[in-house]
């Protein structure tokens, strides 16, 4: 008995080739996007540990309160040898020890508002209240001129209190 050979398969005729535009060249990939500000002007920072997000933040603040925010975090830096920085919830976020916050900022469309998370314990107490029985709040307004010494003052009981896990 003869084995028949398998068949090969029909030869399909090629289909002729597309031509392909080519793309064009991307931008630079260092260029690096700004970020995109939230409803009442606060910057959207990627969490991040360390000076860099925090100056990133400062540096996305609109108009006036980035000038603010330089002189915040230099007084900070002054009044705290060794502080630890973060951006957590887009608002940078100052302490003492890895995860234990004292002190927080966050933009807002009129004012930036500097939160002492123990401001309960501080004396004088600074001017603003609370729902939480123990945080009270700094308003900064564009026209306003903060008391630089009164707040070093805050800044300095303030990092020496049990700080906010967060």
């Amino acid at each position: 008995m003869a084995v028949k050979k398998p068949r090969k398969p029909a030869k399909v005729a090629a289909k002729p080739r597309k031509t392909v535009a080519k793309a064009k060249p991307r931008k630079s990939a260092t260029k690096v996007a700004k970020p995109r500000l939230l409803s009442g002007g606060n910057p959207q920072i990627a969490k991040g540990y360390g000076d860099a997000p925090v100056q990133a933040y400062i540096a996305a603040m609109p108009g006036w309160k980035s000038d603010v925010g330089r002189r915040l975090d230099a007084l900070i830096v002054r009044t705290v040898p060794g502080v630890r920085k973060a951006v957590k919830w887009n608002s940078p976020l100052y302490g003492v020890e890895d995860n234990v916050w004292f002190l927080g900022v966050h933009v807002f469309a009129k004012y930036i508002k500097v939160a002492f998370f123990r401001g309960a314990a501080l004396r004088p107490e600074p001017p603003g209240p609370s729902k939480q029985k123990d945080v009270r709040y700094l308003d900064i307004h564009e026209d306003d001129r903060f008391d630089e010494a009164q707040l070093a003052r805050w800044i300095k009981q303030a990092s020496k209190l049990p700080g906010e896990r967060m």
